[in-house]
């Protein structure tokens, strides 16, 4: 005879606690631990075709954790450097660049200030507004670059980054099949069937978001980097890696990247074409570029709405943005940076279970009373 309800409630409860206390205090120690599972979650699939392929386990692994070397090395050499410089020119090109912002802001500037006196008598204008935020970029800015610059480069971090996370997500990997088989061992018989269920749709909703939409934001941050920087834009690597990261929360993405990008466009090729006509030298703008900036953006829209999103991810995740953004937001203020990382796998969790409570809650008693009828 199994446990009453109340006393299951009572140990679950006191399970879920024991687990929130330890990701609060122990938040900087279970990092690593957290991201080699994630790392490895992630692979597994890859693994598991590998097997099908005739590899064994090990051999599987190991092809695996050297193709991630390659490919950390190569991104280690040529793209963060690059990365890292650019985000350092940006906060600097964001303080610098205002005195000359282009003729339609102090246009703009005057026309509100000709249309609503009451701006210019309190000294409200739309140039002094973006000398004032661009003043907090560059001051504050700077700040936290370095500040993350230093923690990120301190030895600490290096070793838990570059070692212990590999290490962990290599072990978990080739151990990933029997810890599953070893927690299905320990589930209790009386729910048994209920709890695999549920586990299987919170894999498949993990599935679909994290490994499908982590896929649709590599691609898409790479496609917007490379097509920015060929258009010429000087901070292209830094706004497409920033859209792309973005991408996870839908139109967010690429809403920030557009706006940051054909506004460090706007700033760039405005006059910056040189207009010989006998002794007379004019500067024109670049619409072509600015203009090639909005459709590098827009087909990428087109392409994650039509294409990737569909066929990586799927319309069955069940993970609402809003959701999304609040379960990010709480997270991040109670338990930091790891609770940034375990948000989206927590916010599915709670989703998958909330719909099986509603679900179970329509089928019984309480919803339907003693009626035989819908």
């Amino acid at each position: 005879m199994g446990l009453p309800v109340k006393e299951q409630v009572k140990y679950w409860g006191i399970a879920t606690a024991i687990l929130v206390f330890l990701l609060y205090f122990l938040g900087n120690v279970i990092l690593p631990f957290v991201l080699g599972g994630a790392v490895a979650y992630m692979l597994d699939p890859v693994a598991d075709r590998l097997e099908r392929a005739g590899f064994s386990r090990a051999a599987s692994v190991g092809v695996i954790s050297i193709g991630a070397t390659i490919l950390f090395v190569i991104a280690a050499l040529l793209i963060i450097p690059v990365l890292i410089q650019q985000t350092a020119s940006l906060f600097n090109f964001i303080g610098t660049s205002v005195d000359t912002a282009p003729t339609v802001l102090r246009d703009l500037d005057k026309w509100l200030t000709d249309t609503f006196p009451a701006l210019a008598q309190n000294d409200i204008t739309l140039s002094g507004s973006l000398k004032n935020v661009a003043a907090t970029v560059q001051s504050k800015g700077g700040d936290f670059l370095n500040g993350v610059l230093s923690s990120a480069m301190s030895l600490i971090n290096v070793i838990v980054l570059l070692v212990v996370v590999p290490v962990v997500a290599v072990y978990l990997l080739y151990d990933w099949d029997n810890m599953v088989a070893q927690i299905d061992s320990l589930l209790p018989r009386d729910h048994l069937s209920q709890i695999r269920g549920i586990a299987t749709e919170i894999d498949k909703t993990l599935a679909s978001f994290i490994r499908g939409q982590g896929t649709v934001c590599l691609i898409l941050g790479i496609f917007y980097a490379v097509g920015l920087m060929v258009v010429g834009l000087q901070f292209g690597l830094v706004a497409g890696a920033i859209a792309g990261l973005l991408t996870f929360i839908p139109y967010v993405g690429a809403l920030v990247g557009g706006l940051l990008s054909i506004g460090l466009a706007l700033f760039q090729f405005w006059n910056s074409v040189e207009v010989i006509d006998g002794a007379t030298t004019t500067f024109a703008t670049d619409w072509l570029r600015i203009g090639i900036v909005a459709v590098i953006f827009g087909v990428g829209q087109f392409l994650e709405g039509n294409f990737l999103t569909p066929k990586l991810v799927g319309s069955s995740v069940g993970l609402h943005p809003v959701w999304l953004i609040f379960a990010l937001s709480v997270f991040g203020t109670l338990f930091g940076f790891v609770g940034m990382l375990v948000a989206v796998p927590v916010a599915a969790v709670i989703g998958v279970v909330a719909r099986h409570a509603i679900r179970s809650y329509k089928n019984g008693r309480l919803y339907r009373g003693f009626s035989d009828t819908e």
